[in-house]
């Protein structure tokens, strides 16, 4: 597993998602239609820095009780996982029910636990709950929705493979995310994104710069285009 240094993350949070996504495309490690979560999910708090980590995987059901148990301490087993999975950690939840969002999983307590573990951030199909709360310790969500109450949530099983947003996650996968949405680095070229991204900003002012400058035109426009590739 790629272990994200201190300066890869700085790095990264210097770019923004779209920025990440264009560099993933230029190293054609995936068709340009994966990687991805669709517009349902959401970042919650629109000020906070972008995010990077580990994905910690998790599947959840809200709307029936569990077989046994109505506690988070009845798995306590779920946050010693958290903990095998390296540091910084972003938490990925699938609500599996057929009406995902009834309950939330993570609100202000669960949040505080989750950010003590390491967590920077929690993401679901489902909902969130304790907004303020949360905001104000710097806990970022991504969510379709917000629930104000807990309802029957327990944990399915966690470690395996989930789906959010149309994006399929694996324990351990890079996330990043902020208010544009989140998607996956391939583990390969986490290492070259700052790089390819600081490289096609440069080049897209470069279009920039023309279109806002008095000496546009459209044979200079396609001239520039062409140099760029």
């Amino acid at each position: 597993m790629k272990q994200l240094t201190p300066d890869l993350i700085e790095a990264l949070r210097r770019l923004d998602a779209c920025m990440v996504s264009n560099a993933i495309e230029t190293v054609e490690c995936r068709l340009r239609n994966e990687g991805f979560a669709d517009g349902g999910i959401h970042a919650v708090f629109d000020n906070l820095p972008p995010i990077v980590g580990h994905a910690v995987t998790a599947r959840i059901r809200c709307s029936t009780p569990p077989p046994v148990g109505h506690n988070y301490d009845d798995r306590t087993d779920w946050w010693t996982y958290v903990l095998t999975v390296p540091p910084p950690r972003i938490v990925v939840v699938e609500d599996v029910d057929e009406r995902p969002g009834m309950g939330a999983f993570v609100g202000h307590v669960h949040a505080q636990i989750l950010q003590r573990l390491g967590c920077s951030a929690y993401v679901t199909n489902g909902s969130v709950r304790d907004l303020p709360a949360v905001k104000e310790i710097g806990f970022q969500f991504f969510a379709k929705t917000v629930s104000v109450s807990h309802a029957f949530v327990h944990i399915v099983d966690f470690a395996q493979p989930v789906s959010v947003g149309g994006l399929q996650v694996g324990s351990g996968d890079i996330i990043y995310g902020d208010a544009h949405g989140f998607l996956t680095i391939p583990e390969g070229v986490v290492g070259d994104i700052p790089g390819i991204a600081t490289r096609m900003l440069e080049q897209e002012q470069r279009v920039v710069a023309l279109c806002q400058s008095p000496d546009f035109s459209l044979e200079r426009l396609r001239t520039v285009v062409r140099q760029l590739g």
